[in-house]
């Protein structure tokens, strides 16, 4: 794609997919959007689908490998670069009851949304797989991280970020009403790891949890940055599982190695930088403000590449299985936080 001949239509494609990445940044900026709880991703992949169901006729195929490129290999650098947005000592100060929690609910979620899934709602392996991780993990970046090791189709992969605005959005609007109500008897640390353990996207976590007392607000952001690093196990063992399959079915042997999913290593060895303090924290921030850029062109291209007619094909099972996973989390999480004794 990088070729002589073929260069500059390619950067062509990828000079799109900014363009819309910018102005999905920008609409994600306005008042009623961040009320809303949508991040610049969700805004980019809806622009995406929106041009790709639309004008995408329009596009010269020579761009194609542009947006290609932005969907995969773009990427796969975001995702790297997500480790400036954790470091260790955040995860070391919420407590073992915390990660405890952020562990069993991503396992949990996991492993239940991928059964139901499949073996009730007869779901596709990967649509089923995405839609449980953007509940268990955090959001769209989940659903963006593993939707290269799953082998994912673009239309799988924008019905589970469909299912995150929709349950994510829902989620965030309705914890703080029955706080509200008095319905949550927790202490504020514990209302924090409750919010931050089974809100889908980091966004709506900030969002949800604006009203709480600043020191749950701190404990809630902290929690949902530790089910942000456990995507790291979940990539390196979906991997290991879907190279598994393959290998399988042709009657190989599979390789540990060649299996290994090294942007999630990257990521990993990131957090551990950022964990160390020797970047000033301006450039963190600016790092952490071109990877959401970054992300966001992904998600504009997925979107650009999803077409409408195959996501009604997926049907309504995975906003089922979202729905059962959303009250999963809703009441398994608060008697979790319960049991763990916060």
């Amino acid at each position: 794609m990088f070729s002589a001949t073929q260069r500059g239509h390619t950067l062509n494609g990828i000079l799109l997919v900014a363009l819309f990445a910018i102005a999905a940044y920008s609409i994600s900026q306005t008042s009623w959007v961040m009320a809303l709880g949508l991040s610049p991703l969700i805004v980019g992949i809806l622009l995406g689908a929106i041009y790709g169901n639309t004008l995408h006729q329009n596009i010269p195929v020579e761009w194609h490998a542009g947006i290609s490129f932005s969907a995969r290999k773009i990427l796969r650098l975001a995702i790297i670069l997500y480790g400036f947005s954790i470091t260790f000592q955040e995860i070391v100060s919420i407590g073992w009851q915390g990660v405890v929690l952020a562990a069993i609910v991503v396992a949990t979620i996991l492993a239940v949304g991928f059964w139901i899934g499949t073996k009730v709602l007869k779901m596709e392996p990967e649509t089923a797989l995405l839609t449980s991780a953007g509940s268990g993990i955090c959001g769209a970046a989940a659903v963006l991280a593993l939707e290269p090791v799953t082998k994912a189709q673009s239309h799988q992969t924008a019905v589970a970020v469909a299912t995150v605005v929709v349950f994510g959005t829902l989620a965030m609007f309705l914890y703080p009403v029955l706080d509200g109500m008095q319905l949550f008897a927790l202490s504020d640390k514990a209302k924090g790891l409750y919010f931050g353990s089974t809100l889908h996207e980091v966004a709506q976590v900030v969002g949800a949890a604006s009203e709480l007392p600043e020191i749950a607000q701190e404990y809630a952001v902290i929690e949902k940055m530790t089910r942000v690093l456990m995507i790291v196990p979940v990539i390196l063992i979906v991997g290991w599982f879907m190279a598994r399959r393959v290998t399988a079915s042709a009657g190989k042997q599979s390789s540990l190695v060649a299996s290994i999913p090294w942007f999630a290593v990257g990521f990993l060895a990131v957090a551990g930088f950022n964990s160390l303090d020797l970047l000033a924290r301006e450039w963190v921030v600016a790092i952490h403000q071109l990877d959401t850029f970054l992300l966001t062109m992904a998600m504009v291209a997925l979107g650009m590449e999803t077409q409408i007619s195959k996501m009604k094909q997926v049907g309504s099972s995975a906003f089922i299985l979202a729905a059962i996973l959303f009250v999963l989390l809703m009441f398994g999480g608060y008697f979790l936080v319960k049991l763990l004794g916060v």
